[in-house]
């Protein structure tokens, strides 16, 4: 398939999706030109490429830098991959506290994803003091903007009632949410309250779903409460589940 793009084409997000696709050099070239170009969206495109080695070398060290311009623009999600970079070590050391400064400067402007991260430090003390009503606070602000992943953690906070008042039901409305919203985790926690109501065919397809879209640490933990369940077509999926850990961890080892 051949492209012909126009420089004002360049950051279209469906071209973007379909070069990055099938020809993702390509791509990386377009944005490439917009980075340089001063264009702010190309800038952070840029940096987040150049960490994924989408379509170009992976350079965590330059995809850092990227970040840190686009974030110097006023890119709220540039300058919440530049507190990604700090919390993983991603392109230079770690240090919690500076992503902590990233993150909360683009939460206060509103960026769900920030606020999402931002809740998850103060909720561990990392970088930060620990603060759990803060965190449920700002993940609850998240959720109300469409986070999925907040939405989750939202439910848990309110089916726990730790640090705030318990609310089952409202706990089991986020979880569906987060999980039609597509979060794994929240797809996980809908199925577990299905299950438990006694609707094991939804449940079924909803652990499933929670399978194709988790991660290796997710599907490692969540295996043993398919283990311990009750009804036993939920524990017969654990060996499914145990298979996709196998193939994921092979894909580890070989990386």
């Amino acid at each position: 398939m051949s492209f012909q793009l126009r420089r004002e084409e360049v950051l279209d997000g469906d071209q973007l999706s379909v070069m990055l696709a099938e020809n993702p050099a390509k791509a990386a070239q377009a944005i490439l030109m917009a980075a340089k170009a001063g264009i702010v969206d190309g800038q952070a495109l840029l940096g987040q490429i150049l960490l994924d080695g989408q379509g170009i070398e992976r350079d965590p060290v330059l995809a850092r830098r990227w970040f840190q311009i686009a974030a110097n623009a006023g890119h709220l999600m540039a300058r919440n991959m530049l507190g990604r970079c700090w919390e993983h070590g991603w392109g230079g050391p770690v240090d919690c506290t500076l992503a902590s400064l990233e993150y909360r400067q683009a939460a206060e402007a509103g960026l769900d994803w920030a606020l999402y991260n931002y809740a998850n430090l103060l909720a561990t003390g990392r970088g930060v003091g620990q603060d759990q009503k803060a965190a449920f606070k700002l993940y609850r602000v998240a959720a109300q903007a469409g986070h999925a992943k907040s939405m989750n953690l939202v439910g848990r906070y309110l089916e726990e009632g730790v640090h705030c008042p318990a609310d089952k039901e409202a706990a089991c409305l986020w979880y569906e949410r987060s999980a039609r919203g597509g979060d794994f985790r929240g797809q996980f926690s809908h199925a577990s309250v299905l299950a438990e109501g006694g609707n094991i065919d939804d449940a079924l397809l909803w652990f499933e779903r929670a399978l194709a879209g988790g991660n290796l640490n997710f599907l490692r933990v969540s295996l043993g409460a398919l283990l311990e369940a009750r009804e036993p077509r939920i524990r017969a999926i654990s060996d499914t589940w145990q298979a996709r850990i196998n193939t994921l961890q092979g894909d580890n080892l070989c990386s």
